[in-house]
């Protein structure tokens, strides 16, 4: 899985006298994968560029705790979506400047392989980013591709070395046939080599539906969260109390919600994680929309002003104004001579 991957491997790249840059946002696996390395840790602001070099600068200049001697390596660790906010990485600011003072990237596409792109490679085919500028990238086969385990990306060298040395893969199983297989054929259907554009169309599809959904949310008045083109959307409920309220009202309804708060979120930032998936029909979409704005309603967590519903003419005052238009009409019909 994802988080074994990250917590096992972040150690095995980097120790003691090395510098992990991680955003003030990253997943658990990686904060405590830095952690068990040994090496010394820096956040920068969460997706701030700008921030990041001037931590990559302050500490390149001071050097080593109490030695200031040279870092023996400095890896920059994100992630391709934010998983409880939904964002895209601002990888192409990030590589570079990561490429400025000579720091290794280090990208979690958990979230993001499989899901975004033309052809669902993710966040560097959706942004244009050159894969060769990424060093190591690290993913899961337990999201979109349905399986099990996760992975690495990198140079071959790398690679041979994290075979000898990961304990992730030294003391673990293989993965079984049946879970292999099933990643196998996933890769396939997204890169079109079954021989249908199968893949394509789920892509497009997910695309759509996660533009959608995130565009009436927005309507209706919920804060959400996230870029467009990205399928996770959280909504903000901010206030911890009512949490339940709004899971327990959306359950009566036959609508599962995902509800987040503290301490995997700060105190006051508390919200509901809205995944959508390819699978999801319109209907479906607008079912869990339906659901979601009575609720909202209900527990009052609607902080924005929603588009105004457009209200339909009275009947009467309908008949009224067509009689009206019909008899302006025959009048200058009259007039011209038609």
């Amino acid at each position: 899985m994802g988080y074994a991957t990250n917590s096992a491997v972040l150690p095995v790249l980097i120790g003691e006298g090395g510098l992990i840059i991680s955003d003030s946002l990253n997943h658990g696996s990686i904060v405590n994968g830095a952690r068990g390395s040994g090496a010394t840790i820096r956040v920068f602001q969460h997706n701030t560029p700008s921030h990041l070099e001037r931590v990559l600068r302050e500490n390149i200049a001071e050097g080593q705790p109490r030695t200031h001697r040279r870092w023996t390596k400095i890896i920059v660790v994100v992630e391709g979506i934010y998983s409880m906010e939904g964002e895209l990485c601002k990888l192409s600011e990030i590589i570079a400047i990561c490429k400025k003072y000579k720091a290794y990237v280090y990208l979690d596409e958990a979230h993001s392989i499989g899901a975004v792109g033309k052809t669902g490679k993710g966040v560097c085919e959706l942004l244009g980013v050159d894969t060769a500028d990424v060093d190591v990238m690290m993913g899961t086969f337990t999201k979109s591709f349905g399986s099990c385990g996760g992975y690495i990306a990198g140079s071959e060298e790398l690679i041979e070395y994290l075979k000898y040395t990961c304990p992730a893969h030294l003391y673990a199983i293989s993965i079984s046939p049946p879970a292999a297989q099933q990643i196998i054929s996933a890769i396939k259907v997204l890169l079109g080599e079954d021989g249908s554009n199968r893949g394509a169309q789920k892509i497009a599809r997910l695309r759509e539906n996660s533009n959608f959904f995130r565009s009436e949310l927005q309507k209706m008045g919920f804060d959400v969260l996230g870029d467009y083109d990205s399928p996770v959307m959280p909504i903000m409920l901010y206030n911890i109390a009512k949490l339940p309220a709004f899971s327990r009202e959306c359950l009566k309804q036959n609508v599962a919600v995902v509800v987040v708060a503290f301490p995997a979120t700060p105190l006051l930032l508390a919200r509901a994680r809205i995944c959508i998936s390819a699978a999801h029909s319109r209907e479906d979409l607008i079912k869990a929309l339906e659901v979601i704005s009575k609720v909202g309603d209900l527990v009052g967590i609607k902080y924005l002003p929603g588009e105004p519903k457009k209200q339909p003419l009275p009947e009467e005052n309908s008949t009224k104004l067509n009689c009206r238009i019909s008899k302006s009409l025959c009048k200058h019909s009259q007039t011209n001579g038609f």
